[in-house]
């Protein structure tokens, strides 16, 4: 168990940085920024310009995905010499489609204290803007660059009914809204880039409709994606059957019933006597 303000620990602090505008970023990670005794940065020369607009004058070292081994090391004895360190990335949250998951693993299993500084998110500032439902979602994060594999992965979600959240590169941009269009189909769709920025660009549309436009060739899109949102029939299913398939998805009984009384449109009570016969005579 983690106290991390009650005990007094040498902690490694993950610290958003701003997904853009230099002036999305609060106060509370601009003072772990300059009490920390040294930060690790994913590019050292783009966190310069945030400590320089931010007057933060740390030791400041880079974390990439080519050196993480080697600096891993390098944070753990500076944990165990009773120093605190911060972990940052080019943007965003560290963890988040960059390295960070794996030195916040080591820090734990030393026995240090892991804490976040919340901040600035692309997925969050994509949702709520895109015009879609927002919950539930789920964020798919980086497809993989090999077309097999990137459709695996989407062909998992053909029937999910959540909103996804796709980081894409501007390049592959056409390719990936091809895939998405061949194994979803059509749906309602969202393409943000440039967040926060000065060319922020939010392009509310459908995923035919993508298929025939310009895309930018700079800038990161965030793709914010419909869930199926067919409904769905049940009536070869026995109501005890709908009950325990909402149980195996880790509902309790109770709110199984209540489901399965909102899906047919009748009454819990009606439910649970069904409930109760169809048990009996199984």
């Amino acid at each position: 168990m983690q106290k991390s303000f009650k005990d007094q620990k040498a902690t490694l602090y993950l610290v958003s940085t701003p997904i853009g505008h230099l002036k999305d970023i609060t106060i509370r990670a601009i003072e772990t920024l300059q009490t920390v005794d040294a930060v690790f940065a994913e590019d050292t020369r783009t966190s310069m310009v945030l400590f320089q607009r931010h007057d933060i004058k740390k030791p400041l070292f880079s974390y990439h995905e080519h050196n993480k081994l080697a600096r891993e090391q390098h944070i753990l004895d500076m944990l165990a010499d009773n120093k605190h360190v911060a972990l940052i990335s080019d943007a965003g949250t560290p963890g988040i489609s960059d390295p960070g998951y794996e030195i916040a693993q080591a820090v734990i299993a030393a026995g240090y204290h892991v804490v976040a500084i919340p901040g600035p998110s692309a997925i969050l500032a994509a949702l709520v803007s895109a015009g879609l439902i927002m919950q539930p979602f789920t964020f798919v994060g980086f497809l993989p660059k090999k077309q097999q594999e990137a459709k695996r992965i989407v062909e998992t979600y053909v029937k999910r009914k959540e909103t996804l959240v796709i980081f894409e590169s501007p390049m592959r941009i056409p390719k990936t809204l091809t895939l998405l269009h061949q194994v979803l189909g059509n749906r309602r769709m969202a393409l943000a880039r440039e967040l926060t920025k000065t060319f922020e660009t939010i392009i509310r549309t459908d995923l035919v409709s993508s298929l025939d436009m310009t895309h930018a060739t700079k800038g990161e899109y965030v793709i914010v994606i419909e869930g199926d949102l067919t409904k769905e029939t049940f009536e070869d299913e026995s109501v005890e059957e709908r009950v325990n398939h909402h149980i195996q998805q880790g509902a309790t009984e109770k709110d199984a019933l209540k489901l399965v009384a909102k899906e047919r449109g009748m009454s819990k009570s009606d439910i649970y006597k069904i409930y109760k016969i169809d048990r009996n005579n199984t």
